[in-house]
């Protein structure tokens, strides 16, 4: 594989990248013909019986280059890069602006600024059975008694002006505060390839890895929910019937006017074009995060280490050419 050196950020410094929290990486079955549309043509996707598998990444970091933050990356699938296979992020939502350019402008990633907002209530207890009581007298308590709460992030991406929430996750977790002899499951290390790139920002493909170092268990699939439809209003309805007046204006009578119409019609096509490309990713995003979970891991006490990306010249013809 030919590859070539990309930039760093002067605000991140030198790679690789640094990044300390918790997360959840919850894994879903994923239909291929639904985003195949966004993978590029020159990869290959990984799937079975028209499923491949994508999901999320939640995670809110307490200590990184940008500071503290959170992150929504939507996974649309893997794709081949023998011998493994590599991520392919569909969408990639924080709420740091630092965050966003970064992960644009140096990771080649498809980041848009969002708004995190999180509500917590406490869930009740499991009354006790003979079962836990068993357990209880044995040291295995743990999940039958802990006290619990529930987190609800509602996900809203910040467009220009205008705002479109995402989803709502909703994920039942236990209270740290309370749950200090809890075992938060086996140290492991692990690597997460992805591949990245095709963007507005940064046309060329790129490869990169996360190294991470965590606790992981596994936990209960968070609940996955679309974001109730906001009713239109007045301003709304107005701005609706301006813009229906400037798609059908009044017949011209000079050049003037026949170059101004001409002009109004350029710009309501692009804006048109503009909508649908975003309603569409908006759609893959839903329909990646609406699709049936099959595992969710928490990573907690996690460092991540992002290694510089590198750009990926002659991969695809090399591959050919030995296949």
């Amino acid at each position: 594989m030919d590859v070539g050196e990309t930039k760093c950020s002067f605000k991140y410094g030198k790679p690789p990248w640094i990044f300390r929290g918790r997360a959840l990486y919850q894994l879903h079955l994923v239909k291929a013909a639904t985003i195949r549309a966004c993978i590029p043509k020159e990869f290959r996707l990984v799937e079975a019986f028209g499923y491949t598998l994508g999901g999320f990444f939640l995670a809110n970091y307490d200590d990184s280059p940008a500071g503290v933050f959170d992150e929504l990356v939507v996974i649309a699938g893997l794709i081949w890069s023998p011998p493994t296979s590599c991520a392919w992020a569909a969408k990639v939502l924080v709420n740091s602006k630092e965050a966003c350019d970064h992960g644009r402008k140096e990771v080649g990633l498809p980041s848009q600024v969002a708004r995190f907002s999180k509500r917590i209530t406490a869930v009740s207890r499991k009354p006790k059975t003979k079962q836990s009581e068993f357990l209880n007298l044995i040291g295995m308590k743990g999940g039958f008694s802990d006290p619990r709460e529930q987190v609800n992030v509602q996900v809203t991406e910040i467009m220009g002006q205008a705002s479109k929430d995402t989803c709502n996750v909703n994920l039942t977790t236990f209270v740290p505060a309370l749950d200090i002899n809890k075992w938060m499951g086996p140290a492991i290390k692990m690597s997460l390839p992805s591949f990245s790139g095709r963007t507005e920002y940064y046309p060329d493909l790129l490869k990169y890895s996360c190294q991470i170092d965590c606790r992981v268990r596994v936990v209960h699939p968070a609940k996955v929910s679309e974001p109730s439809p906001v009713p239109s209003n007045e301003n709304e309805n107005k701005q609706c019937s301006e813009i229906h007046s400037c798609n059908t204006p009044p017949v011209p009578s000079n050049e003037n006017e026949n170059k101004q119409c001409s002009e109004i019609h350029s710009c309501n096509t692009q804006n048109q074009a503009t909508k649908e490309f975003m309603d569409n990713e908006q759609n893959l995003t839903r329909a990646v995060m609406l699709s049936k979970p099959i595992l969710a891991l928490e990573f907690s006490s996690m460092k991540m280490q992002v290694e510089a990306p590198v750009v990926v010249s002659n991969y695809f013809k090399n591959s050919l050419a030995t296949s």
